[in-house]
């Protein structure tokens, strides 16, 4: 059994975060390659990734309640084995519709995954000690997009996109096995469950109603919005605008991650000195820095592949300094219903990132400025929202007993 306050309790719970990013980042350079094979044009193919988000989004608001209800490890091998199946249906997809399906498919088991990996995270720790722990997740899940990609782009040159799915299944069975046998339950025992799962969705009406919480999801939206109109996007801009092979792309996509991965050890260790919300603003200034300066070398004529990586490295280094200590933000206050709140937020996430993916995948033609304008768009949505909403945040939630919960630098207290 792996413990808590252990590198093996944050290693498994980055690799449970880390089937997201996997299963998107491995095939994103097949992407233009699927659509020539499968004869689908480039919008038809950006489905497959609006699908995944949409699939994402829904299983989510069943994964938290759920494992309130009956607890985090079934739930959680439940939603693991469901990733396996649908992965190899990807795999062997005829048609561009039973991928796109299928995609739906396995995002609604990975979604499973990453949910339960920040309950178990707010299970085990709160306050700045969680935001912490979900940096560290981040830290070793920040790997993800840097290597799936270039592992990616050689699969793809040396064995067609198919084969990468493959690899996602057995990475899925091995993620499988190590939690049937490692992981421990740890939902706290005393959490009181509902009757009838209808009533374990209840909460969510809670959170919709708190301020604090929704100031917090809304940064956390759209600094995921801006990161997905990269993902959907870059492979047909450096690809088919700008001649990169898919080994090549890869090497871009990696090298614009290397950011997530400073990113994320900036976080970890900058805070428990200035708290939740000074690193969630300096993590959205870099959202808008990056957003901006894509805008700003492009118009300007700058060489664009270079340009446009270096760009969304800082963006990169700003989601992993705003968005693990914004989660932490909003579920911190609601230990009692640490899923539902998790699924909530995977929602926000989810169903902004389809919305800004699918129009990025319709207006893309001959042009990087779709892109651009809508990676720019969200990294200042989010840094509007933060600086808009410090005093709602700063004053936190009603706990039951009527007093108010304080994030006074983002240290949570009570009056």
């Amino acid at each position: 059994m792996v413990r808590p306050n252990t590198f093996s309790m944050t290693a498994l719970l980055a690799l449970l975060t880390a089937f997201g990013p996997v299963a998107t980042d491995m095939y994103v350079p097949s992407l233009p390659e699927i659509g020539r094979l499968l004869g689908a044009d480039p919008a038809a193919v950006q489905l497959t990734l609006s699908a995944y988000l949409i699939g994402f989004a829904v299983g989510q608001v069943f994964y938290g309640p759920l494992s309130d209800r009956l607890g985090r490890k079934p739930t959680l091998l439940l939603a693991l084995v469901l990733f396996c199946v649908a992965s190899f249906i990807c795999a062997v997809a005829p048609t561009i519709e039973t991928l796109i399906a299928a995609r739906a498919l396995q995002a609604l088991g990975g979604s499973g995954a990453i949910v339960l990996a920040r309950a178990i995270a707010r299970d085990l720790y709160s306050g700045e000690r969680a935001g912490r722990e979900l940096s560290r997740m981040g830290a070793v899940m920040s790997f993800a997009p840097v290597i799936a990609p270039l592992v990616g782009g050689v699969v793809q040159s040396e064995f067609g996109w198919r084969a990468n799915f493959i690899i996602i299944v057995a990475i899925g069975a091995a993620t499988t096995l190590i939690t049937w046998r490692s992981l421990p339950e740890t939902r706290p025992r005393d959490t009181a469950r509902p009757a009838a799962f209808v009533d374990s969705l209840r909460p969510f009406r809670k959170l919709a109603t708190d301020r604090a919480f929704t100031a917090h999801l809304g940064i956390i939206a759209c600094t995921y919005a801006g990161l997905f109109a990269w993902i959907s996007g870059s492979p047909f801009v450096l690809q088919d605008l700008y001649g990169l092979s898919p080994l090549r792309f890869g090497i871009a996509f990696a090298a614009a991650c290397v950011g997530a991965i400073a990113g994320a050890a900036i976080a970890s260790s900058l805070v428990m000195r200035i708290g939740l919300d000074r690193t969630i603003g300096l993590g959205v200034l870099a959202l808008a820095v990056g957003g901006l300066a894509m805008v700003a070398s492009l118009a300007l004529g700058a060489a664009p592949v270079p340009s446009i990586v270096l760009s969304m490295t800082v963006y990169h280094a700003g989601i992993m300094l705003a968005m693990p200590q914004a989660i932490a933000g909003a579920m911190s206050p609601f230990p009692d219903c640490a899923g539902t709140a998790s699924s909530f937020v995977g929602l926000a996430q989810q169903t902004s990132a389809a919305t800004v993916g699918t129009i990025v995948g319709h207006l893309l033609g001959q042009s990087v400025w779709p892109l651009a304008g809508s990676v720019a768009l969200m990294g200042c949505l989010a840094f509007a929202v933060w600086a808009g909403t410090r005093r709602i945040r700063a004053n936190g939630p009603m706990t039951p007993n009527g007093q108010t919960t304080l994030a006074v630098e983002g240290r949570l207290t009570t009056t």
